[in-house]
């Protein structure tokens, strides 16, 4: 299943030796980059929380008896998530000088604001958690060296690769995106929670790799005492619409189309999904 496509529209990141397209990254800044050398010129995106392309090659099964998915909070995994989601997020145009270190630069800014977010020191923020889905190195080294060497770690002698990853936000609202209406009154700040960076690895897509990921952040959500959980997707993104829809999702609310041309964005959707009482997850 191919899961969370984004379309050709991006931001723009380039200096006179490298070019970045910037595809999704809702803790984008501009003057980091700046100061890593680069330039940013703005043009429409047109998927919010979603991941690379379908991958249009040969589909590749994985051994679900060796996948794990979980929660996070070592630094060694917390560095292969953050290179998943800039493999992911970012196209660049191959075989420029100095590529490798502009991705660097940009999995380093994506690291230190992970650790920060998880360690419970973003304002705004009851508690955030990064969920994983790995498989086993040697299971993946004929798939792609590339994926391999970016998003590998080791896990009690064990190496494995990240190779989907997302957040759960233990908050009232995510910045510039539309609030959540449940659940209301006193409280809601710690019953109320989003998904947000959700991706997978393209080689690995139509594997179910979204639908596990989600199905975790359920499990993890209902022990925080989460009841109502959110995300946000493109209008126009129908893969991302119907893994959330799988999931258990529906429609709450749509974004204004003055707030989307004013952020130079498509729209976006509210789903929610409701998890009181629920227990077949």
């Amino acid at each position: 299943m191919a899961v969370l496509s984004l379309t050709p529209s991006s931001t723009s990141i380039s200096c006179s030796t490298t070019s970045v397209n910037y595809k999704n990254d809702p803790t984008f800044n501009s003057s980091f980059l700046l100061s890593c050398g680069l330039t940013v010129s703005r043009r429409p995106v047109t998927a919010l929380h979603v991941c690379t392309p379908p991958h249009r090659g040969e589909f590749i099964s994985v051994d679900k008896a060796s996948l794990m998915v979980e929660e996070t909070t070592s630094d060694d995994q917390l560095w292969a998530a953050a290179c998943l989601r800039v493999r992911c997020f970012y196209e660049f145009e191959p075989n420029t000088f100095g590529v490798q270190d502009h991705k660097r630069c940009l999995a380093e800014r994506e690291f230190e604001a992970l650790k920060e977010r998880v360690a419970g020191k973003r304002t705004g923020f009851t508690r955030v958690s990064c969920i994983n889905a790995t498989l086993p190195l040697s299971q993946l080294s004929s798939v792609s060296e590339d994926l391999c060497a970016a998003c590998k770690f080791s896990d009690d002698g064990e190496d494995r690769v990240v190779v989907g990853t997302l957040d759960l936000n233990q908050c009232l609202r995510l910045p510039d995106e539309i609030t959540g209406k449940k659940p209301e009154g006193i409280g809601a700040d710690f019953a109320r929670a989003y998904l947000s960076n959700v991706c997978v690895a393209k080689e690995l897509q139509r594997n179910g790799l979204g639908y596990e990921l989600i199905a975790k952040s359920k499990i993890v959500a209902r022990e925080w005492g989460i009841t109502d959980l959110y995300v946000h997707v493109a209008v126009n993104n129908e893969p991302a619409k119907k893994l959330y829809m799988k999931s258990g999702f529906v429609f709450e609310n749509d974004e204004p189309a003055w707030q989307a041309r004013f952020l130079d964005r498509p729209r976006r959707l509210l789903l929610w999904l409701g998890l009181s009482g629920m227990h077949d997850l």
